[in-house]
């Protein structure tokens, strides 16, 4: 499973609400791949409530 942060990305903040183990946001979010596959429902989720669609979920 790859997770990727397009260039859309507003820096909100949802997506590190949702999974902080996975995003951290910084001038546009970050992804730790290394977190990624323990927290895949988290991931999901946060994909799904960005609200630019910025998170790609592979």
């Amino acid at each position: 499973m790859t997770v990727k942060v397009n260039d859309s990305c507003i820096a909100c903040g949802a997506c590190e609400s949702i999974c902080d183990a996975v995003f951290k946001v910084e001038d546009v979010a970050v992804v730790d791949e290394s977190a990624v596959a323990d927290n895949m429902d988290c991931v999901k989720e946060a994909a799904e409530a960005c609200p630019v669609g910025a998170i790609e979920v592979e």
